[in-house]
């Protein structure tokens, strides 16, 4: 039977093909910009006749309706990285947070441990061959869909079509809903001078022939303008942004030099704007794998120069990194920071950085503290921590005592804190006086 007729048989209405959901059953939903939004809008319909649904994903950027107070009962999330649209239900313990290493994700769907019933996805339609592309996202998606027991597609002709380990064949598919609709877009944050004085720091740590993971948000998004300069640029990362765009233009971001997957920007979701969707459209310099791949830290550590950019909520002055919560507030997810970390750190040539501002709250309060507010979690341990930049400049902490990672850190601090930071140590004694009094004169 030709894939053309298995595809025609499948297809369905969006309310029809979500009658798979039934209650006490696990729902997986694609993340990121490839968010199946039209097929979320279904489930949202079927609250009436279930009860007890767990809905899985990691970021998405829709709607996400059922984590409403009406939807108590009916659905729960549970969030393995905690995205603006879910924050407060899981602070208000409607919805639960599961915190691990993106690299894992996939091994729970494969254990057991996390099965799942039902996988929503979005892919482009099918080729000659009868194969759909995952397009923006293969992330945690590919394996999603190899592990459930019945999956759902929204076809979209707006879903570009990727390469790499990206493809699904339509004989795969258990119900399809045509929907041609815009993709989810993650718009660029404004870069500030805040944001530019941290990448200045950041980019004098980046040589040509460095292979990058730089991650979303204003911080990456300033670092890239300061690497025009630089020659045969690579990248391994989870995902990229709109700003990666002119490197590649440029010729700076070529591969050229990686040992590992040479010429390819290896990656697994892109998160930006339609530019970015357009850019990646049956362009082979981008190769997309699952995290399971990519987020590895022993394929990570092929990479030789391997430069690993994350950022944090707060570090404490023995390194440790807070992450995923502000105290007991939970904000984000481990996501990818500890998998490339810990690559980064093994590779040849290898430079793991937590880059961070050095306050919060328009400057009332510092982000390098003398210890994790309280029931704040360790995303990043204080053994693994290496760079740690702000505006003020780079701390390197691997080898360091406790007293000198506390001077470096103290550096780098705003300059407004660093005398209560002083007064901190002074009480703990990881200072000797003298060195702190010494220190003190020299402000």
């Amino acid at each position: 039977m030709r894939w053309e007729n298995e595809y025609k048989k499948r297809l369905l209405t969006a309310d029809e093909a979500l009658s798979c959901v039934q209650s006490n059953l696990r729902v997986y939903i694609q993340p990121g910009c490839a968010e199946p939004e039209t097929l979320v809008e279904a489930l949202i319909q079927r609250a009436p006749f279930v009860r007890n649904v767990e809905v899985v994903h990691l970021l998405t950027l829709g709607r996400a309706d059922y984590v409403a107070p009406e939807m108590a009962g009916h659905f729960r999330h549970n969030a393995m990285f905690i995205g603006g649209n879910v924050r407060e239900a899981v602070n208000d313990g409607r919805a639960d947070y599961t915190p691990v290493y993106l690299s894992e994700i996939e091994g729970l769907f494969e254990s057991g441990a996390m099965p799942l019933d039902v996988a929503l996805i979005q892919v482009s339609p099918p080729d000659p061959h009868g194969y759909c592309s995952f397009g923006v996202g293969v992330d945690t998606t590919m394996t999603a869909t190899k592990c459930a027991r019945y999956i759902v597609a929204q076809v979209n002709d707006q879903m570009p079509r990727t390469y790499g380990d990206s493809f699904i064949h339509v004989s795969r598919l258990d119900a399809l809903v045509e929907s041609s609709r815009p993709l989810c877009e993650l718009p660029q944050v404004e870069t500030t001078e805040l944001h530019t004085a941290i990448a200045q720091h950041v980019a004098r740590l980046i040589d040509d022939g460095s292979v990058l993971q730089t991650g979303i948000g204003g911080i990456p998004n300033a670092i890239l303008p300061f690497l025009k300069d630089r020659k045969d640029l690579g990248v391994h990362t989870e995902t990229v942004s709109d700003a990666i765009i002119p490197l590649v233009e440029s010729g700076v971001i070529n591969g050229a030099r990686k040992n590992f997957n040479p010429r390819k920007i290896i990656l697994s979701f892109v998160l930006g704007t339609k530019k970015l969707f357009d850019f990646v459209d049956n362009n082979p310099l981008f190769e997309f794998h699952p995290n399971a791949y990519t987020n590895d830290p022993r394929r990570i550590a092929r990479n030789d120069n391997m430069v690993a950019i994350n950022s944090a909520l707060e570090v404490d002055l023995t390194g440790q990194v807070g992450s995923d919560s502000i105290g007991t507030y939970f904000y984000s997810g481990i996501g990818g920071q500890v998998d490339f970390l810990r690559g980064a750190s093994y590779a040849k040539g290898g430079k793991p950085i937590i880059a961070l501002p050095s306050t919060a709250k328009g400057g009332t309060i510092s982000r390098i503290v003398p210890m994790l507010h309280p029931g704040t979690g360790v995303v990043t341990s204080r053994g693994l921590v290496r760079y740690v930049v702000t505006e003020y400049g780079v701390a390197y902490l691997h080898g360091k005592s406790i007293r000198k990672r506390a001077q470096a850190l103290i550096e780098i601090a705003h300059p407004k804190f660093r005398e209560e930071l002083y007064q901190y140590c002074e009480g703990t004694k990881w200072l000797h006086h003298s060195v702190a009094a010494t220190a003190a004169a020299t402000r």
